[in-house]
């Protein structure tokens, strides 16, 4: 078992970049709304990702192998680099991962693989691990299953019968920036398009055989700074992943080069963007806004000095306040410092009676430095100074 857990933690290295739950390091709508993400966790023992704060579970996050035959220009484990590899079958994975959960050492897996012997034959072995974990093993914790670049649809929905959440990484906004990033990858057919066929099945077919009875969540991720892509693109896209096919969630992962990479010498990305690209994200999920309304520069960029939510508040709403008692749900969603549960706090509210004090407005939620410059309370422009403890 030792020998094991040697090969796991080889497996497990760089998987840090591989996000997964809202609470896990990654900043939630609300950590976005209040600015307060601070960071995405860490690799504990290079197995275990653990989060940087909060009430998360810990993961397994790592790879069945390491070898891989596809050479992406930013990923650690492209063919034909230089490192130590390894391999697990899926009788060894689900042993060794599931010694780490009876000792306490991890609450879930996240499962991912290199692509070795086409995505496919990878595919096969990805599901046939789960299928060990959580049929025969009986395991009933959380199960995150990535799905192969190419996946046939029967191959998909195992997976998604298994699985507590599936993703493809689709790395790239479009195939035109994707060529920069992986060559010989195909946008549409092998990775657009097992996203489409995954929420096809959520469509057409009843949940009855899936686990827990409920079809898995469904995400995906983006590579930040590594192709030239704009915001725009990024968000176009995102808008079209969320409305369209109901993602849960999208990632971004900004660029950071890697040793012995054909992008080694790119510089790496400013965090401050992915962070802005969170933001954003949020308010077409959440928010109700579209993309042609977000506060895009010209060149197609967010602005690194604003929250998004911010930047449009203030081109907007600072000579057109919002008034709280009149307002409706779409119009004080989009005043900064209020998101969607505060939202239905105030209307449930002055349903009641009629808000008339700041004191209340705080009880309610509402962050009131940041809301206070585009609200009226009963037609009087709210002012307010944040107190000093």
């Amino acid at each position: 078992m030792v020998d094991l857990l040697d090969t796991l933690a080889v497996l497990s290295a760089h998987m840090g970049l591989e996000p997964d739950m809202d609470e896990c390091g990654v900043p939630t709508a609300s950590q976005a709304e209040s600015q307060c993400s601070t960071g995405r966790g860490e690799l504990d023992h290079g197995m275990v990702f653990r989060p940087a704060g909060g009430p998360c579970k810990a993961l397994l996050k790592t790879l069945l192998t390491s070898a891989c035959e596809r050479d992406c220009f930013y990923c650690p484990f492209r063919a034909g680099r230089d490192f130590r590899r390894a391999t697990l079958k899926p009788e060894e994975m689900a042993d060794s991962f599931l010694t780490m959960h009876r000792a306490g050492t991890v609450d879930g897996i996240f499962l991912s693989s290199g692509v070795a012997g086409g995505g496919v034959r990878t595919q096969d072995r990805l599901n046939d691990t789960a299928e060990i974990i959580r049929n025969r093993r009986k395991f009933g914790g959380y199960l995150h299953l990535k799905i192969m670049p190419g996946a046939e649809k029967d191959q998909i929905l195992q997976a998604m019968l298994l699985a507590d959440r599936v993703s493809i990484n689709l790395e790239a906004p479009n195939d035109t920036r994707l060529g920069m990033l992986a060559p010989h990858k195909t946008f549409l057919d092998e990775l657009l398009r097992p996203l489409k066929l995954a929420e096809e099945i959520r469509k057409t077919r009843l949940p009855y055989d899936a686990w827990r009875r409920k079809w898995p969540s469904l995400t995906t991720q983006f590579v930040v700074g590594g192709a030239g892509e704009t915001d725009l693109e990024l968000l176009s896209t995102t808008q079209f992943l969320f409305r369209e096919l109901h993602l849960a969630r999208v990632y971004y992962s900004a660029f950071n080069p890697v040793k012995d990479t054909p992008l080694e010498d790119r510089p790496p990305e400013n965090p401050l963007r992915q962070q802005r690209l969170y933001q954003a994200s949020f308010l077409l999920r959440d928010y109700g806004f579209d993309v042609e309304e977000l506060p895009l520069s010209g060149n197609g960029t967010l602005p690194l000095d604003q929250d998004p939510k911010q930047a449009w508040a203030s081109q907007y709403l600072r000579e057109s306040p919002v008034e709280v008692n009149r307002a409706e749900q779409s119009q004080l969603l989009r005043v900064p410092g209020i998101g969607p549960k505060t939202v239905a706090r105030l209307v449930t509210a002055r349903g009641n009676h009629r808000i008339t004090a700041l004191e209340e407005l705080r009880g309610l939620g509402v962050n009131l430095h940041r809301a206070g410059p585009y609200l009226l309370l009963d037609g009087q422009q709210i002012s307010y100074q944040p107190t000093l403890w």
